[in-house]
């Protein structure tokens, strides 16, 4: 994945955030970006970490089935992520 991810991203000049639906996307996206170390860059929903790379990662947790039907994920909080990732697009 890491290859695609960074082929992606290099024809994508600018890209100013890239907003991750789960942990597994956060963790690939620092490693595609090679951001070290990856731990100052924790998954948490809705934070928007501003990486070495001049990119911004804003986590979210994954839309899926389970996180919807157990309110880990609601409309509202999946909302709030856009909004934040619109103060980074309105730069």
């Amino acid at each position: 994945m890491r290859p695609f991810l960074q082929a992606e991203l290099a024809v994508m000049p600018d890209v100013k955030v890239i907003l991750a639906l789960g942990k597994g996307a956060h963790d690939q996206v620092l490693r595609a970006l090679t951001v070290r170390p990856a731990g100052a860059y924790p998954f948490i929903h809705n934070r928007l970490h501003k990486l070495p790379t001049g990119l911004a990662l804003a986590d979210s947790y994954h839309c899926s089935r389970y996180n919807t039907n157990t309110g880990r994920l609601t409309t509202a909080m999946f909302e709030d992520v856009f909004k934040t990732v619109r103060t980074v697009i309105k730069r």
